[in-house]
């Protein structure tokens, strides 16, 4: 599975300044490459400065310093000490803000992402924040780095896809709201939506 052939439009750099639960919805379908790896994204979730699941939510560190820096940034942490995870640094009126990108359709690179996966099974490749960035090559090292500069590479959505909505995951605070977003129906969700979710 490779690109097009026609180049894609570029991800528009003001959609970034929007709050988070608006950018993530409207990065469902958008391209996300890492040295020509990567593929669309089919899945986010959304997380706001005044979130208490947030990372940001009690003020800054030195561990989430890039959210509160320029926003079409990335935000790049490790998950329980063993995974890494990617967010996109959004929201220029609310500092502190973020979407994590929880999983891509692969597109591109699929013989490196096999690779750093460990398997060549195009579900498992990147179906789940961990999963993503290991197969992408993401470290603490693109904490910070502009998403729209190389060797990153943001394409603006296709078509509008059927977008689902529900719960985010395995958070403990801020479970009541419907922060989490998708691609209804892809086979490369994280995990699926429950039935009637559609947003």
């Amino acid at each position: 599975m490779t690109l097009p052939s026609s180049d894609p439009s570029p991800f528009p750099a003001e959609w970034f300044a929007l709050d988070a639960v608006t950018l993530a919805t409207r990065l469902i379908g958008a391209g996300l490459y890492l040295d020509g790896v990567g593929g669309l994204i089919v899945e986010t979730e959304a997380y706001r400065r005044d979130d208490p699941a947030s990372h940001s939510f009690r003020g800054e560190t030195e561990r989430n310093r890039a959210m509160f820096g320029a926003v079409g940034r990335a935000y790049v942490y490790r998950s329980y000490g063993i995974h890494w995870c990617l967010n996109v640094v959004c929201d220029a009126g609310e500092p502190g803000s973020a979407v994590l990108i929880r999983a891509l359709e692969p597109r591109a690179g699929l013989e490196r992402m096999a690779e750093r996966r460990g398997t060549e099974a195009p579900r498992l490749l990147c179906s789940g924040p961990g999963r993503l960035a290991q197969a992408l090559g993401i470290s603490r090292a693109q904490d910070g780095a502009d998403l729209l500069a190389a060797p990153f590479r943001m394409t603006a959505p296709g078509p509008e896809l059927a977008l689902a909505t529900g719960p985010r995951i395995g958070i403990t605070k801020g479970v009541e709201q419907p922060w989490r977003f998708g691609h209804a129906g892809s086979r490369y969700l994280s995990r699926a939506f429950r039935a009637g979710s559609p947003a």
